[in-house]
């Protein structure tokens, strides 16, 4: 397999055919992030992509494909379409594609070209959109507002794609902790996505958040205080769709998987009392932890 560098994936992709179609990230520019620093965003040759998949295609009977990187979502329909019909030439049991997309990358395609994607096998489009808050998303240079990621959120669902969206707990630091939260579970409810899940920052040393942590301009909640951010911003959840809610990511210190609005009550509580007793054996040990 041409794999270069490091290749991302989302975790519910773990047993899915990985087919990394472009290198890098069309955006590359999120403080946080330091998964794409070293490429340069670009699409491989098609003949490379297809090789690829040939041998991939040998390995298993995979249900499920997904093309990687960042973001090939950006790419143009006719580059997207032809990948993922020669994954499902080669390998006739895949029964879904996903990939990553950015606010821009949606909203730069039409309802009509996400249907035809749709129609060409894309399955589920896996989205960051790390905070609700319009303030913390200038500063960790995320290129999104809330009024346009409300926009993104609703054309998949109308092209009848599913939409996974993470957050990212900590991304306002101690001092925009509260603000995050709240913002980030209102948007939520406005966004519907049909998988919503929160993550964690984890300092990278080759990020401008790094550097800002060492410098001491940003400083993240200790373990409660990324504890209370998310009974934040589950309490802010209002969602009467069912969407599946999910903090079991390795980089989260409190595992949660549950359906909302069913579950919400019965979370809330359960977050609370972790809160209540303040007792870290309740949560996962620091040497867990990961990326």
């Amino acid at each position: 397999m041409d794999y270069v560098g490091n290749v991302i994936r989302p975790p519910s992709e773990a047993y899915s055919m990985i087919i990394q179609a472009a290198v890098g990230c069309s955006h590359n520019m999120c403080t946080f992030c330091g998964a794409y620093k070293d490429q340069k965003h670009r699409l491989k040759d098609i003949k490379t992509i297809k090789k690829d998949i040939d041998e991939a295609s040998t390995y298993a009977k995979f249900s499920k494909a997904f093309i990687a990187d960042g973001d090939f979502l950006i790419q143009p329909n006719d580059v997207i379409i032809d990948v993922m019909s020669y994954i499902k030439k080669k390998s006739p049991t895949v029964k879904r594609i996903g990939v990553y997309g950015t606010m821009k990358a949606i909203n730069r395609k039409s309802i009509e070209e996400l249907k035809e994607l749709k129609k060409a096998g894309l399955g589920i489009i896996y989205q960051g959109v790390e905070t609700g808050n319009s303030e913390i998303l200038k500063k960790i240079k995320k290129g999104a507002r809330p009024d346009l990621l409300i926009e993104a959120s609703k054309k998949p669902k109308e092209a009848g794609i599913l939409l996974s969206q993470t957050f990212l707990l900590g991304i306002g630091g101690t001092t925009m902790s509260e603000e995050h939260a709240i913002d980030t579970g209102k948007l939520i409810s406005l966004m519907k996505p049909d998988f919503a899940s929160a993550l964690t920052v984890m300092l990278l040393p080759n990020t401008e958040l790094y550097q800002d942590h060492q410098s001491g301009k940003f400083q993240l909640p200790d373990k409660f205080g990324l504890l209370k951010e998310l009974l934040l911003m589950i309490e802010n959840i209002d969602v009467t769709d069912k969407m599946r809610f999910a903090s079991n990511h390795a980089s989260n210190y409190l595992p949660i998987l549950a359906d909302f609005p069913t579950d919400k009550e019965k979370t809330v509580a359960m977050i609370q009392n972790v809160l209540d007793k303040k007792d870290e054996s309740m949560l996962k040990p620091e040497f867990m932890r990961a990326l």
